[in-house]
């Protein structure tokens, strides 16, 4: 036995303690570290809590912005076709269909090689990089005249904005705790939300415009929604930290208590550094594609809710006009609920329950949606807001809940990239539910949506189900099962002491 392993033993059977630190602005206990860490002073409560809003204030509003031009970018093709866009250049409705598809093909292949890539060069630079090339993108689709160019565009659309989203996921592991992250997670994506209210209220706006230098109201948008990103390209290049260990904005013992902490909520789940085994372990971990699956689950709803809101609103009966800005009002009650939900989520220390429960409201809404059809344009608007609030609310505790449960730096950032490229088939499958021959009340679409987020529901609860039988099972391990499967290097959340969040 070796004597790392030797040690293992003897801190799981012999001197296992726990200790008081503050992860977050409130306090609760996890398993001491290791004791090559001991050594570290504990932060006190109000240093701590000093950490935190420092951290929060720095991360966390930018994030959010990124992904607000991110969202904002992607799905204002549903915005521009109000607008007129597949009148101007010809597009029928199946090529426009096509159009919010091939979007999902270029982001799928370039997730996992984009999330390597910021590992190695670091987050300040690969960001920039990233948004300058969606923004240029962005920026050329005003220039359009065809189906061919709009296809082209929405396809290396997708391709430069696959850094981001996963990339961010992944970031946020590396400066916050397990259960500190849904909350973080929660406030970056409910800029999705904003992101959709904003972009109708904008897209009501820039209509206006239509005509000015001969000009259509969709060249407009796409132009004019393309100089925050390029804007805030050059900004995240010089306020994106990378890491907390090589960090600028925080001082040596904030740094210090930065990556104790972390280490400390990890456990045995330390490694840092590049691995190929790490890799490799990444597509290997059926947990990896049970994540997916939910994932996919719950991706098709909200991309197809989020690039067909303003159509669904205009078929209750109101002016195309009137649908761009009826879009605002569901995804800001969304937005609220996303939040509440995840900072739950974080009390609780608990993820599955807070998946399936959201996922259901969005389930009752698709339903009220398909039965309230002839009920007048009212009652298809609530069932419209408490749609938009299940399916967008559900995300966060997702995307927190596979980065809490994957150990080690390169097979988490490599996950991440797996499973949110995985899931976004869910993006692809969504550009294809709503058809322009189900119009005006799309039935059919919201009908297969209805079987997504049961599906969403029914595999959270079982997978919640699973990652606690095996927390159990690894509490209740014999010392001599124990020094086998603890036994080896980059065991990441396969060490036997890791313990799942459910």
């Amino acid at each position: 036995m070796t004597e790392t392993t030797e040690k293992s033993v003897v801190s799981h059977y012999e001197v296992k303690t726990t200790e008081k630190v503050e992860m977050s602005h409130t306090d609760y206990d996890i398993e001491a570290t290791p004791a090559t860490e001991s050594s570290i002073v504990p932060g006190t409560p109000e240093e701590m809590r000093k950490l935190m809003w420092k951290l929060d204030l720095r991360i966390v509003p930018f994030l959010g912005l990124l992904y607000l031009c991110s969202f904002l970018d992607r799905v204002n093709i549903g915005n521009a076709k109000l607008a007129g866009l597949a009148t101007d250049i010809n597009v029928t409705p199946s090529d426009y269909n096509w159009a919010l598809s091939i979007f999902f093909i270029g982001y799928i292949i370039f997730e996992v090689p984009s999330n390597m890539m910021l590992k190695k060069i670091g987050p300040s630079k690969w960001i920039p990089i990233v948004m300058i090339s969606w923004g240029v993108v962005m920026a050329c689709m005003a220039a359009i005249s065809n189906t061919a160019g709009l296809l082209a565009s929405r396809f290396f659309l997708g391709i430069t904005e696959a850094g981001l989203f996963p990339g961010v996921i992944f970031y946020l592991t590396l400066w916050y705790t397990r259960q500190e992250q849904a909350t973080r997670v929660a406030f970056f994506f409910a800029c999705s939300t904003l992101a959709g209210a904003f972009g109708g209220v904008l897209a009501y706006g820039i209509m206006q415009m239509d005509g000015l230098r001969n000009m259509h109201g969709w060249q407009w948008i796409f132009l004019i929604e393309a100089i925050p990103t390029l804007l805030l390209a050059i900004a995240s290049y010089f306020a994106l930290p990378d890491f907390p260990e090589n960090s600028k904005f925080l001082n040596e013992r904030e740094r210090e208590l930065a990556v104790h902490r972390l280490r400390v909520d990890a456990g045995p789940s330390v490694e840092t550094e590049f691995s190929w085994k790490q890799f490799r372990m990444a597509f290997t971990d059926w947990k990896v594609y049970m994540h997916s699956l939910i994932y996919i689950c719950g991706s098709t709803p909200l991309y197809s809710l989020s690039l067909f809101l303003p159509s669904i609103i205009s078929g209750m009966g109101y002016t195309n006009l009137s649908a761009q800005a009826m879009s605002a009002p569901p995804y800001a009650i969304a937005c609220c609920f996303t939040i509440v939900i995840a900072m739950h989520a974080d009390r609780k220390r608990e993820r599955g329950f807070h998946l399936a429960a959201p996922a259901f409201i969005g389930f009752i809404g698709y339903i009220l949606l398909i039965v309230l059809k002839h009920k007048g344009s009212v009652a298809m608007y609530i069932a419209a807001i408490i749609t938009t609030t299940g399916v967008f609310s559900h995300i966060p505790a997702m995307l927190s809940w596979f980065t809490n449960n994957i150990g080690g730096h390169t097979k988490r950032g490599t996950a991440v990239a797996i499973i949110i490229s995985l899931g976004n088939i869910g993006g692809a499958i969504g550009g294809q539910i709503y058809r322009a021959t189900d119009a005006p009340y799309y039935s059919r679409g919201h009908a297969a949506c209805v079987g997504l987020m049961a599906g969403a529901v029914i595999l959270s609860l079982l997978f919640k189900y699973l990652l606690n039988k095996e927390n159990k099972r690894r509490e209740n391990l014999t010392e001599e099962e124990y020094i086998k499967e603890s036994t080896g290097e980059d065991l990441c959340d396969s060490h036997p002491d890791f313990r799942f969040i459910s």
